[in-house]
């Protein structure tokens, strides 16, 4: 079962439990009304927070499903994994499957929706296709020439698409992708991505355990090094801590946060977070706030207050936990384990542990 580990305040309590048959791959919020999660036996389950009702829309296979998405309006869903297909589901008014796309035997492991139209990313080994869904017509396929994708992450205004590989960063300009991409050059493979949500800021960890920090059509970046092993993941918050939003990167055991100064040479302020007895797998801060949720293979969630202080630790007893994903008001967030369980809490007004 799922419980406090320490006495400390109990911000959010379980609400709803739900079990898939393999390791939890990814979890995703519609802009309110869904949640889908997938495993790696290749099952999306789809359930509705209005009806409390979940149904399995795609049943085990042979074949992992190792990413989803919702469109930014909640009217399409899509997922990919290891049979390189995309599909991609029409949700409202009715569950409806529609044409998939991809290439058979082509591993899928990245995809992202267009921040404000339904023009939808994915990798296809060493290139990006982006196809419109609605008109159903590819716009375009980006090469990366040096290693297959490694990551990708779309400006928040939707007018720039990153790509991360060996080597760099590659960034096109979506109103104009026969254009050359901007390229960001890497000592080693690049990661993982992610922009600042005020897109001002582009992250980038690399196999040579440093994290780069651009700000925004600036050629030189920050670097961020110390780092014990390999980056596991890289996040923002939504939301300035000072001047800038912080960024948390999540390293074994260990999450480091990083507060930009106020001057540009003085760079940015680093302190970390040690409360896993376990490799760190996800880290998300919670929406238009600075508490930050981590979960790991020790089984545990732990939320930090300000990006600084523990306010709770819970543990599953079981398994290890996989992912993270906050619904995007905030009052709900919703865990993933390493077999199959998910746990969605709920902001708690009763000040009291989990049943």
């Amino acid at each position: 079962m799922f419980g406090l580990k320490a006495n400390l305040p109990t911000l959010f309590e379980l609400q709803w439990t739900g079990q898939l048959s393999d390791y939890v791959t990814d979890l995703a919020w519609s802009n309110g009304d869904y949640l889908a999660a997938s495993s790696g036996a290749g099952e999306v389950l789809l359930w509705n927070l209005k009806t409390e009702e979940n149904s399995l829309i795609l049943s085990p296979q042979e074949t992992s499903i190792d990413c989803l998405e919702f469109s930014h309006d909640g009217q399409f869903l899509a997922a990919a994994g290891q049979e390189g297909k995309v599909s991609i589901w029409k949700i409202t008014p009715h569950i409806e499957l529609i044409n998939p796309w991809g290439k058979q035997g082509q591993w899928i492991d990245h995809l992202a929706w267009h921040p404000t139209k339904h023009q939808l990313a994915f990798s296809l080994g060493r290139y990006v296709q982006i196809v419109d869904v609605l008109a159903e017509k590819i716009i375009t396929t980006l090469p990366f020439e040096t290693s297959s994708v490694l990551g990708m992450s779309w400006h928040p205004s939707g007018e720039n698409l990153a790509v991360a590989g060996n080597g760099g960063v590659k960034i096109w300009n979506a109103n104009q992708w026969e254009d050359d991409p901007i390229l960001v050059e890497m000592a080693a493979a690049c990661t993982a991505i992610a922009w600042s949500k005020d897109g001002d800021y582009l992250a980038a960890s690399c196999l040579d355990n440093t994290v780069l920090v651009w700000r925004w059509q600036e050629e030189i970046p920050w670097r961020m090094t110390g780092f014990g092993g390999k980056i596991r993941h890289v996040t923002w918050s939504n939301i300035k801590s000072g001047i800038a939003p912080l960024l948390a990167v999540a390293c074994l055991e260990e999450i480091v946060i990083w507060k930009k100064e106020e001057n540009d040479e003085d760079g940015w302020l680093s302190w970390g977070l040690i409360g896993h007895e376990d490799m760190i797998t996800d880290s998300r801060f919670q929406p238009n706030s600075l508490l930050l949720g981590s979960v790991g293979e020790d089984g545990q969630l732990l939320l930090w207050q300000k990006a600084k202080q523990l306010s709770q630790r819970s543990q599953e007893t079981s398994e290890g936990f996989s992912k993270l994903e906050w619904h995007p008001s905030g009052q709900k967030l919703v865990i993933g384990g390493q077999k199959g369980v998910l746990f969605l809490l709920a902001k708690s007004y009763r000040g009291r542990g989990f049943g």
